[in-house]
């Protein structure tokens, strides 16, 4: 711990300035209440330019008002490009943030505006601002379930054999099925191969029967029955996999909403001193 320290140290860097730091907090930080009143005002500009988007694909109400909507679409670009620009500002590491997962997808949010100049119809795109809404998980403080995920990926990591057995019996079972629903039922009752009975078979081992393909007869009806109870046990079967992975992969720390000041990183323990990806100090500098 002493030696993770002592690299958290030797990587310090100069300080943000006072107002890259006040800017770090209100973009990137939901604990504060500047921090929660942005990130609201920015999902509601998100959902609402979103919906000029979804507007605008409406040929009806394109005809209509789509100079108005036209004009509104440029004013949402803006803001996100300005805010894009203040994110880029007020982190240590620039580069970083903008090759990371939010990053990218705030470099998507504006580009198709700016490329509809160029190559018109690209603007429908912008629908990809959706994606920004992801922040509302901060707003909310449900970044303490980071930690949980890990430990889904985790378990999912350590039951992946007993999982890739189970797919393998699963797919099995709907093999023979298949062929057996293609001899008893036939052709004149909608089972014209080996494919279209693995099809009923799959869409009723997991219980949704859309019933485009049924069996008529007593035979075929009797093996429908059986596999339809035997979706119901086999739903559980990976669930019980996971869920005892998961017991083992139970952790107690928690973590909050605090970001990086130069990578960007979130997801730390509420005692975390430096970032554990690149080992800058969480601290704010003054």
């Amino acid at each position: 711990m002493a030696h993770f320290w002592n690299i958290g140290a030797a990587k310090h860097k100069e300080p943000l300035s006072p107002w890259r730091t006040r800017l770090h907090e209100i973009i990137f930080e939901a604990d504060t209440r500047a921090g929660k009143i942005f990130d609201v005002l920015l999902i509601l500009s998100i959902i609402l330019s979103v919906g000029v988007v979804l507007l605008d694909s409406i040929s009806a109400v394109h005809q209509r008002y789509s100079d108005l909507l036209y004009k509104v679409e440029w004013i949402f670009t803006v803001f996100f490009t300005i805010e894009y620009i203040l994110r880029l500002l007020c982190v240590g590491r620039p580069l970083f943030y903008a090759t990371s997962f939010f990053g990218i997808i705030d470099l998507l949010a504006i580009a198709p505006t700016y490329l509809s100049l160029l190559l018109p119809g690209t603007h429908y795109l912008l629908v990809i601002r959706l994606l920004r809404v992801l922040r509302v998980f901060r707003v909310l403080k449900l970044v303490q379930y980071v930690g949980e995920a890990d430990h889904l990926v985790r378990a999912l990591q350590a039951s992946r054999r007993k999982i890739i057995v189970f797919v393998f019996t699963v797919l099995t079972l709907v093999v023979v099925a298949g062929s057996f629903m293609y001899v008893i039922e036939g052709a004149e009752n909608g089972f014209t191969s080996i494919p279209q009975g693995m099809y009923w078979a799959v869409v009723t081992l997991t219980t949704v029967g859309y019933g485009d393909v049924s069996p008529q007869t007593p035979i075929g009806k009797t093996l429908a029955a059986f596999i339809m109870i035997l979706g119901y046990g086999i739903i559980a079967v990976p669930t019980g996999i996971v869920t005892a992975e998961l017991t083992l992969a139970g952790s107690s720390r928690n973590t909050n909403t605090r970001t990086c000041h130069d990578c960007s990183a979130e997801g730390h323990d509420d005692d975390a001193i430096f970032c554990k990806y690149c080992g800058e100090s969480l601290q704010h500098h003054t």
